[in-house]
């Protein structure tokens, strides 16, 4: 009987990547990793499936269309969707343990059903920084998560991005001031499909939910633009009597300006007012980043403020902020644009031992010698030809080789190679310091 061959495939909207561009990846991990432990964030991690009555208990409208749902006996599932309601679950869960204000960071992967589409991912990772409160969070902590992106992103060598900001309070302050009541959420998410749809479209559509009047004048609010100063001063010169939409003025300032002092320079963000995020739990800042030249990728790195999101776990008041590196897509993104290919990545293994009789105990010694010199070393132990040895040195960057035979062996020496500059050293293994 014939034997059958499956073809080895993933499913659509799944990433693996080879080994080099494993590395690339798990070294921009690490470098991140080190601007948040840097300043001062706590790692956790939490299960991917969560109880759906958990994970779904403030999702509604698109967001839960997307979740992955299922049913194991008599319980309902859900996997994680993103790494924010998790984390509220977990700060309730252990609210007694922890110290507040509670800064965390986490990396892991996240599940969407998205429409398939180039660049976006039904499995991805992401990686957060969120700061949670007790009873209250100063808006001084909205400014600090996008520093510490910003140190991130500097931190792998980015630097053409671009933080788009706005705050939420304004535009429901607006729909409040216009007495936009049932077709809020509506017009909400209207907005948020903005530059996707363009202005011509959008305008058609929001005249379709709303009279000319109120209309116009949330075309006009979505579309003012300039310096974040032009765009603070034209939202003050609306003169809207309303509280939410004047705090959302006085938070946005307040978080421009702070950023400024955080180190983060005055063309790395602006203020977009089409920014509202469309997951539903967000009160305040909002953000979304996009590569400067690049726009048409989408955001790479978002998040924003929420007010209570851990109210469904608790009576506890815990007000938070968070950020989120995309890094899936953030890594497709790299790698479109040629920056993984121009990427430095330093070989993790300084010497290749390779033999060229047959393997013995003196191998061993001058590997064991090499290890004790805290030295990374790995043994070539294929019975290959010298060219193919020295070629695989060469495609893993290994800078040194050792070259062992014979004569090494009686004589107790080594036969060291600089693969950068070709110079060949003889060294006594018993004097050896390398």
């Amino acid at each position: 009987m014939k034997k059958t061959i499956i073809k080895p495939t993933i499913l659509p909207g799944f990433m693996e990547l080879l080994p080099k561009e494993q590395r690339i990846f798990n070294d921009i991990v690490n470098k991140v990793t080190k601007v948040y432990e840097d300043n001062g964030c706590l790692p956790i991690d939490t299960p991917i499936i969560e109880k759906s009555e958990v994970l779904l208990a403030k999702t509604a409208g698109e967001t839960e269309k997307q979740v992955y749902s299922f049913n194991k006996g008599s319980k309902n599932l859900s996997l994680r969707f993103d790494l924010t309601v998790p984390f509220s679950r977990y700060t309730a869960q252990y609210f007694n343990e922890l110290t507040f204000p509670f800064k965390r960071y986490q990396i892991g992967k996240v599940y969407r059903g998205e429409r398939n589409q180039k660049g976006r991912y039904r499995e991805f990772y992401q990686f957060d920084v969120d700061i949670i409160g007790k009873d209250k969070l100063s808006i001084s902590n909205d400014a600090l998560v996008i520093s510490l992106a910003s140190k991130a992103f500097k931190s792998i060598g980015l630097t053409n991005y671009k933080f788009q900001i706005s705050n939420r309070k304004i535009l429901s302050g607006l729909l409040e001031y216009l007495k936009v009541d049932s077709a809020a959420n509506e017009v909400m998410i209207l907005i948020d499909k903005f530059d996707k749809i363009g202005e011509e479209i959008f305008k058609e559509e929001l005249d379709k939910i709303l009279d000319k009047e109120k209309s116009d004048l949330i075309s006009k609010v979505i579309n003012i633009s300039g310096s974040k100063e032009e765009v603070i001063k034209s939202l003050e010169l609306l003169n809207i009597k309303n509280d939410k939409f004047n705090l959302g003025i006085k938070e946005l300032k307040n978080v421009s300006k702070t950023l400024e002092l955080l180190g983060v320079q005055e063309n790395e963000f602006l203020v977009n007012l089409k920014i509202i995020r469309g997951l539903d739990y967000y009160t305040g800042t909002v953000f979304e980043t996009l590569l400067v030249n690049n726009e048409g990728y989408g955001s790479i790195c978002s998040g924003g403020r929420y007010d209570n999101l851990a109210e469904n776990y608790t009576n506890n008041i815990l007000p938070g902020v968070g950020i989120s590196i995309g890094l899936t897509r953030l890594f497709f993104v790299l790698k479109e644009i040629g920056f993984v290919d121009n990427y430095q990545l330093p070989s993790k293994i300084e010497y290749l031992i390779i033999p060229v009789s047959e393997i013995n105990s003196y191998i061993y010694e001058v590997y064991n010698k090499l290890i004790s010199l805290g030295k990374t070393v790995e043994i070539y132990f294929e019975e290959d030809k010298l060219k193919k040895k020295m070629n695989y040195a060469n495609k893993f960057s290994i800078p040194n080789t050792i070259i062992i035979g014979e004569e090494e062996e009686i004589n107790r020496t080594i036969n060291l190679k600089d693969m950068n500059t070709g110079l060949q050293r003889i060294l006594k293994l018993d004097d050896m310091n390398i």
